[in-house]
């Protein structure tokens, strides 16, 4: 199984053109990895891969569009994935935020944000764990939110999701102990991206991308025996 002409390590990363997700990316590019990424366009995909070997000329990366409110495009990616060889490193980063209440947001919100923000990180894992679990190593970073540890206002089918994605990752972690596979739940408040759009952070009042890549990066270093189960980021200041 695998792209035999491959000898980097591999980190699949999803949602990736923008964001977290393009962050991680980059860092992982950075450090000699064959990193494999997908999200819903093309194009933005292309971009973004564009802008990380502006930054490391020696990146490789390779894109896969697919968009994670169809289970059935997260097997495609899945299979895309494994054709290239074992992951060592997988973030499940894909997601979406349509803010609303429970009680009043519009109707299917809960259905396509479970889809995208938990169910895509599901079955991903799923897929890519028995080739892992062979070659007796791995890590999984599961990106939920503070909103996945708290409700708040306008929170709805979106924090929903990330509860639902933070409880997935902490069984998975149980799980896997012994399987020689880490797990970390990443658990950031405000950062810098689409779902900020138009925020005015020219005081630097929320985080950027790349702390959380930072972190990632820093945590997939450690020794084996050694686990970052939860990183919890939020902006020096506070929530907002």
């Amino acid at each position: 199984m695998g792209n035999s002409e491959n000898t980097k390590p591999i980190a699949v990363v999803t949602g990736a053109s923008k964001g977290i997700g393009k962050a991680i990316a980059a860092r992982f590019a950075a450090e000699g990895y064959l990193v494999l990424i997908c999200s819903r366009e093309a194009s933005n995909l292309d971009e973004a891969v564009a802008d990380i070997r502006k930054q490391y000329p020696e990146a490789e990366l390779r894109i896969s569009e697919a968009d994670f409110s169809d289970m059935n495009a997260v097997k495609v990616f899945g299979e895309w994935c494994l054709q290239q060889g074992i992951p060592q490193v997988l973030v499940n980063n894909a997601g979406i935020y349509l803010p609303g209440n429970l009680t009043d947001e519009a109707e299917g919100n809960m259905e396509r944000t479970m889809n995208i923000n938990f169910f895509s990180a599901y079955h991903l894992t799923r897929q890519l764990l028995p080739s892992m679990k062979a070659a007796g190593k791995g890590h999984i970073f599961n990106v939920s939110s503070i909103a996945g540890l708290s409700a708040y206002e306008g929170g709805g089918s979106y924090s929903v999701s990330k509860f639902a994605l933070t409880g997935f990752s902490k069984n998975l972690r149980h799980e896997l102990k012994t399987a020689g596979i880490k797990v970390t739940t990443l658990l950031p408040g405000a950062v810098m991206t689409g779902s900020w759009a138009g925020f005015d952070n020219s005081n630097n009042r929320i985080m950027e991308a790349a702390d959380i890549a930072a972190m990632v990066l820093a945590a997939s270093k450690l020794s084996p025996q050694a686990t970052v189960e939860e990183i919890l980021l939020r902006p020096q200041l506070g929530d907002l």
